[in-house]
């Protein structure tokens, strides 16, 4: 199976848990998936190219998903506290 097949089944599969999850933590599990689908590409196209410039963006794409990673726990965190479990439309209870 090509690499580019798998990685837009990946993103399928990421992108459809996104949208139809109400639990935060598989939707943030859904958007790795889709990070991870769009980093094989990088890394397919710049062995493809012999070019180092998709490593490098996957590189960056990494240390990015970590940020989002520890943010996002952190506010997950915070709505357990708040409303007991982690539903993403108690989301919008909030008050700023």
């Amino acid at each position: 199976m090509d690499i580019l097949a798998i990685s837009l089944i990946l993103f399928g599969l990421g992108l459809f848990g996104a949208l139809t999850r109400k639990n935060a933590v598989a939707i943030l599990m859904s958007i790795e998936l889709m990070l991870n689908a769009v980093n094989l590409n990088f890394v397919y196209f710049s062995r493809t190219l012999i070019d180092l410039s998709g490593q490098i963006f996957t590189l960056f794409i990494i240390a990015a998903a970590a940020a989002e990673a520890a943010i996002g726990l952190a506010i997950i965190l915070n709505l357990y506290r708040e409303f007991g479990d982690i539903d993403v439309e108690k989301a919008a209870l909030l008050k700023w």
